[in-house]
């Protein structure tokens, strides 16, 4: 994922949630993320808590298996994961 996005994406969760999410904070989590965590239904579960968590933002139930079957759905390449990012910051 190219720098630009990832500030880009960011940027547009901080402004949505209201909240001032540090890019050292992301990229701490997002460092702890291996590709078998996308296909891993507890883990994928675990990473949305912890998301949610750091945005200050609760995520319902129905939320969470909608955001699990998609990622599995996808297979979640890189490629999937910016058009992902793409797709939610325009909403």
């Amino acid at each position: 994922m190219s720098k630009n996005i990832s500030k880009d994406v960011l940027n547009v969760v901080n402004k949505k949630s209201g909240k001032n999410i540090s890019e050292n904070a992301v990229k701490k989590l997002a460092s702890t993320v291996k590709p078998s965590t996308m296909q891993n239904e507890t883990q994928l579960r675990q990473l949305i808590k912890q998301v949610s968590a750091m945005a200050n933002v609760p995520v319902s139930e129905d939320t969470i298996q909608d955001i699990v079957s998609a990622v599995k759905k996808s297979g979640m390449s890189p490629q999937n994961m910016e058009s992902l990012m793409k797709l939610m910051m325009k909403k």
